[in-house]
């Protein structure tokens, strides 16, 4: 074993999956800060004395990086290069006894709401009146915001209920406080996160809502982007389109995943919606906010997936002509109610299919911003990169998104954090480039 000096109390929080999991790192590194530990995130070198590493277990590839990590970090612990290993979030959640048994070299696991247990096996406090501070991991101007915990949907290929819980809505007047805090720390851009954005306030309002929650967060000083992240299309909430529309600092922007665009597989997949209201809704979104950036989300090689089901999906999608897409291939989860069924399209199919639909995107996304071309749109500046000042425009999302390239002159100087009017002077598949308009 290699002796090591360590930095005592310093804490390395690793972070995988999604912006969720980005949210509630955050949190328990203000919890770990106020607790006078010294605390990184992802740290390049290996001095800190306890690793935390918040686990993502989605899906498979997920999960095998979620696994992939662990074990670096235990043998990290077996080398003397850390000394304690804790594992936290949804891998945790859902597989902690068999975690326990296959990584002994981890000294404790916890679930995705045992915060204040995990400080009190650091023997530290878990102070209440911090609930909703946060340490920034995302640049200094934009921050992703938890509405909700946990989701009550029944989709049959979703483990996300097994790992995160029951629907459970933050107060408004705590979210408001919540961003009037972000705001005062220089946050300009919010992007609303939860399981479901849709179900927001049933559970304590006995009504849909979000938009009000909306309205709310428009009116705190500073916050000049809102944006929004997974809406569910069934009973989707049509008043908070009102709002974006006549909100100016509601992005004209939703992330809505729909997961496929066959009848069929969406009754399979107890979306409780069908291919014809899936339309009907898109229509209408369109109408309310003309304008509007569509990302959605589909799965390819769900069981049973014929070729007419694939196609079905296929013509939706170039129908349809979403502004981003993604699609994952179908994951066997245990304990979904999917898992009951055979996995029966085999993987290079799956892959084959996604592929294609990936393929007919980039088609459209090279049309949509072609026709871009010769615009002047608000963007808000991320990084430098090479060359380039890199931004984003109100119709997109950090890091799934099209970017903005600005190329570094003195005409087109723009500060990080900062918005600046851009004329699209070029595009590609998935990049926009211009100059900055003075």
């Amino acid at each position: 074993m290699k002796t090591k000096t360590l930095k005592k109390n310093k804490v390395n929080v690793v972070t995988l999956g999604c912006s969720k999991n980005i949210f509630d790192s955050e949190v328990m590194m203000a919890q770990l800060q106020a607790n006078k530990f010294e605390v990184e995130h992802e740290a390049q070198q290996d001095d800190s004395e306890i690793v935390i590493i918040n686990t993502c277990g989605f899906i498979d590839n997920a999960k095998q990086e979620s696994i992939d990590t662990i074990l670096r970090y235990a043998d990290a612990k077996n080398e003397g290069l850390v000394s304690k290993v804790y594992v936290t979030g949804c891998l945790s959640e859902r597989y902690k006894e068999d975690l326990v048994k296959e990584i002994p070299e981890v000294d404790a696991f916890f679930g995705t709401r045992e915060l204040p247990r995990l400080m009190k096996t650091l023997k530290a406090d878990y102070k209440q009146e911090l609930v909703g501070e946060r340490l920034l991991t995302t640049p200094s101007h934009f921050a992703y915001f938890k509405i909700a915990e946990g989701c009550d949907r029944p989709c049959s290929f979703c483990a996300i209920p097994l790992m995160r819980g029951k629907h459970v809505s933050t107060p408004m007047e705590d979210l408001v406080k919540q961003a009037k805090s972000l705001a005062a720390q220089g946050v300009k851009e919010l992007m609303l996160i939860a399981q479901d954005l849709t179900y927001y306030g049933l559970d304590i309002y006995k009504k849909r809502a979000l938009a009000d929650l909306l309205n709310a967060l428009a009116d705190v000083e500073g916050i000049e982007w809102i944006r929004l992240h997974y809406a569910y299309p069934s009973g989707f909430p049509m008043d908070a389109l009102e709002v974006m529309r006549e909100r100016d600092n509601i992005c004209n922007y939703l992330d809505i995943p729909l997961q496929h665009g066959s009848t069929n597989m969406l009754k399979a997949m107890r979306r409780g919606i069908t291919r014809e209201k899936t339309e009907e809704l898109i229509k209408n979104i369109r109408e309310t906010v003309p304008g509007i950036a569509i990302r959605t989300t589909l799965i390819a090689g769900y069981p049973g997936e014929t070729e007419e089901d694939f196609q079905e999906m296929y013509d939706f999608v170039e129908q349809s002509r979403f502004d981003r897409l993604g699609i994952f291939t179908y994951s066997h989860e245990e304990n979904t109610h999917a898992h009951n069924f055979e996995d029966d399209v085999p993987e290079e199919v799956k892959r084959e299919r996604a592929d294609k639909i990936m393929e007919l995107q980039a088609g459209i996304s090279y049309e949509l911003n072609q026709e871009k071309i010769g615009n002047t749109y608000k963007v808000l500046f991320d990084r430098i990169e090479g060359d380039y000042f890199i931004g984003r425009s109100e119709f997109d999302s950090p890091e799934v998104d099209n970017e903005v390239l600005v190329l570094k002159t003195d005409e087109n100087y723009v500060r990080i954090g900062d918005y600046a009017d851009v004329k699209i002077t070029n595009a590609d598949h998935y990049d926009l480039y211009g100059e900055v308009v003075n």
